[in-house]
């Protein structure tokens, strides 16, 4: 595979061009470790080359100012690529961050369906007509930002940056993409297929290279009209600050999570929810931002339920994430692995336990996996129950009753996602009502059940970010308003 990789620079105006720094970055088959390529680590000059080309493009108004009907047949004739690129696209993934081929969520399919959901709701979106006395018309209209860039990180490679672009595209920016490091494989490849649909040149140019020198490059940018940023909390503050500190630029940022798994012992099933449970810990090996983390239970089922939740994990099919019999992979760095187990021996020192899990394993292949692990006897207070992992780790806490399952799920920095299990719907909109979180989910599994237009349109509280991701209402998030009044009397 090692010899099929895309090329990584920057695509800049439809042509993929040199770097201006000849400085490199490494990059590592997580399953066993071994270097894949050397990248670029990126400059301020590339970025700026990007925003350029992009503003070019939107001022052409070849893509603007289309009409509807034009974008929509680019988008659909890229949703159709991608659809059918979608094995190399999944194993470009799973290459390069660990993400099992097999793993049907976050994939380059639902990819494809995510951008055919946003092509269709092109025409879809109008203006209004505002009330106003019988000598004046006031009308809203909606138009594109200008120039967009997109930071995104490594955990979902195909589909984060089809969450950024396909939206930005359908609202009619010129996008500027900027990849995570770990993974700017698909990103690249994305970005051939996108121009092999029909998309005018400079109106997506991706810029591959290091957070710290291309992202802060875009979000400085006084000819960037938004950013929109997927990572962690700490470095959403920092995007935030880099635009407030130049032009002011519209922010979106979804940030960390640590969402809590809220399980009442009222008869709901303990098989059912334990299945649901060590599946979230499992998926990408809880490199998920959603990922109930905290497994926030009724005292009275609390020990079933982790007993049944180990013997789920136990079925996990660990190794090679380009194997369609794995359903483990690994994690997608050795410093990540290192960070995992940094939490665990923190909270051993803290008087928790690991009852399930916590070793590396598969030490012998060089590869960064690490089991799915339970932890239990973590206070709410402890930093494995606080603080974002970002791997497949999970702290229980016991509650007595309804109010003293909100008091735990609300004790977090974070509102992205909560999740709730009950058998009476009474208990699930008292709860859900009471939680600050962007989405809540009741007795479903969100990912499973939810179309392409869902993603996740919801506003997060917190250190979760700003702004709406997903659905229609995340493709408006890239237009802006417009108020024109008409006197006629």
């Amino acid at each position: 595979m090692a010899e099929d990789l895309e090329r990584v620079a920057p695509l800049i105006d439809g042509k993929v061009l040199p770097s201006a720094s000849a400085d490199q970055l490494e990059t590592y088959d997580p399953s066993n470790g071994a270097r894949l390529a050397a990248i670029p680590r990126g400059a301020a000059e590339d970025a700026d080359r990007a925003v350029r080309a992009a503003r070019a493009s939107f001022d052409r108004r070849n893509w603007s100012k289309a009409p509807p009907g034009e974008r929509k047949a680019v988008l659909l004739r890229w949703a159709e690529l991608i659809a059918q690129n979608a094995v190399r696209l999944d194993a470009l993934d799973a290459l390069e961050m660990g993400k099992p081929v097999s793993l049907q969520v976050y994939n380059a399919m639902v990819a494809a369906g995510l951008v055919r959901f946003n092509a269709e709701a092109i025409d879809k979106v109008s203006g209004d007509v505002l009330s106003s006395d019988s000598l004046s018309t006031v009308i809203q209209t909606r138009g594109p930002r200008g120039v967009v860039a997109a930071i995104i990180p490594w955990n979902f490679p195909t589909y984060n940056s089809v969450l950024k672009i396909a939206p930005a595209l359908a609202a009619g920016n010129s996008v500027v993409l900027k990849p995570s490091e770990f993974a700017s494989q698909s990103a690249m490849m994305l970005g051939r297929l996108a121009h092999e649909a029909g998309l005018p040149p400079g109106v997506l140019n991706i810029v591959p290279g290091s957070g710290g020198t291309v992202g802060r490059a875009l979000a400085e940018h006084m000819n960037v009209d938004m950013v929109t940023f997927t990572g962690s909390s700490d470095v959403g503050k920092l995007i935030m600050q880099y635009a407030g500190a130049s032009n002011m630029k519209v922010v979106g940022a979804e940030c960390g999570g640590k969402s809590p798994q809220i399980v009442f012992d009222d008869g709901i099933d303990p098989d059912v929810i334990a299945g649901y449970i060590a599946r979230s810990i499992a998926t990408n090996q809880g490199q998920v931002c959603s990922f109930g983390s905290r497994l926030v239970v009724q005292d009275s089922l609390c020990d079933i339920l982790v007993e049944r939740i180990s013997a789920r994990l136990a079925d996990i099919v660990a190794g090679d994430p380009q194997l369609s019999s794995t359903t483990y992979g690994p994690l997608v760095s050795s410093r990540q692995m290192q960070r995992v187990e940094k939490f665990l021996s923190q909270a051993r020192t803290q008087g928790a336990e690991v009852v399930y899990g916590g070793r590396r394993i598969l030490k012998e292949t060089g590869g960064f996996f690490i089991e799915p692990t339970i932890v239990t006897n973590a206070g709410a207070d402890s930093q494995i129950a606080r603080e974002e992992i970002f791997g497949p780790v999970v702290a229980v806490l016991p509650f007595s009753d309804a109010e003293d399952a909100i008091r735990l799920a609300n004790k977090t920095s974070y509102g992205l996602a909560a999740y709730i299990w009950s058998t009476h719907a009474a208990t699930g909109f008292r709860v859900a009502n009471a939680l600050q979180t962007a989405v809540t989910v009741v007795n479903a599994d969100a990912v499973a059940s939810a179309g392409p237009g869902f993603a996740f349109s919801g506003e997060p509280a917190g250190l979760s970010g700003i702004g709406l991701e997903g659905g229609v209402a995340g493709l408006e998030t890239y237009q802006r308003r417009q108020t024109m009044w008409f006197n006629h009397g």
